[in-house]
């Protein structure tokens, strides 16, 4: 679709007043990639201001947020891996397990001690993991400054919460529904065609042209340019 066409249908989808999400069939709320990459970057302008040296993407959720983020900021990013939910059972455990950490002697891994740092992930949940990561990268890693950018911050009571010198930064304000992202969609039995349908769906938006419905309506414009143009000829 022209751009000029796309920002009409997707004006609602700004953060100050677009409509709350529908839930699906199966009371999940869908995202697609295209939804997450429009709400990164109206949280773009927000980051820089905290001008961050290196950004710390919590894995999995916080992987690709960060990397597009990234074509904006270009800054190096470190990836850490912490686990709150069992993948298997979809269930909460008792705590936070430390899978995977950066090594702070090589490569962009001296980047953090003394340095501004971005920690990212994909949604603010409970608060539990993101509390983890900035404890544990201050007590660790001693950075100068550190921040925190989320996607979507559910609107629910917190477990705990961050330091007051945390700055604090979420795409957006979405209810304390099953939030289903793009790169899960294969956890949820779909492939990503289906997933991203049932993400425009969720959103409100309008069904996008297919290109079987486009193929008609130029074949049927084009009959009733040969129609007309027969007319004109018997004046």
């Amino acid at each position: 679709l022209p751009l000029a066409t796309q920002t009409m249908l997707f004006a609602k989808q700004d953060p100050a007043g677009k409509a709350e999400r529908l839930a699906a069939a199966d009371g999940k709320v869908y995202f697609s990639y295209a939804q997450i990459h429009r709400t990164v970057m109206g949280m773009a302008e927000r980051v820089k201001e905290f001008n961050p040296d290196v950004i710390i993407a919590i894995g999995g959720g916080g992987f690709i947020p960060a990397r597009m983020l990234r074509t904006v900021l270009k800054i190096p990013i470190l990836a850490i891996s912490l686990e709150l939910y069992d993948d298997d059972t979809n269930t909460k455990g008792s705590c936070v397990k430390k899978v995977q950490w950066f090594d702070e002697t090589s490569g962009v891994g001296r980047q953090v001690r003394g340095k501004r740092v971005l920690i990212m992930d994909e949604v603010d949940d409970t608060r539990t993991t993101l509390k983890f990561c900035v404890d544990e990268v201050i007590t660790t890693n001693a950075p100068a400054a550190v921040a925190v950018a989320v996607v979507h911050n559910k609107l629910k009571k917190k477990e705990v919460e961050l330091s007051p010198d945390v700055v604090y930064i979420a795409g957006e304000d979405v209810p304390p529904k099953w939030n289903c992202y793009p790169w899960d969609a294969a956890a949820y039995n779909h492939d990503i065609s289906r997933h991203e349908e049932l993400a425009r769906k969720c959103a409100r938006e309008p069904t996008l042209f297919s290109a079987s419905s486009c193929m008609g309506m130029v074949a049927m414009a084009a009959l009733a340019g040969v129609a007309i143009g027969h007319v004109l000829s018997k004046r």
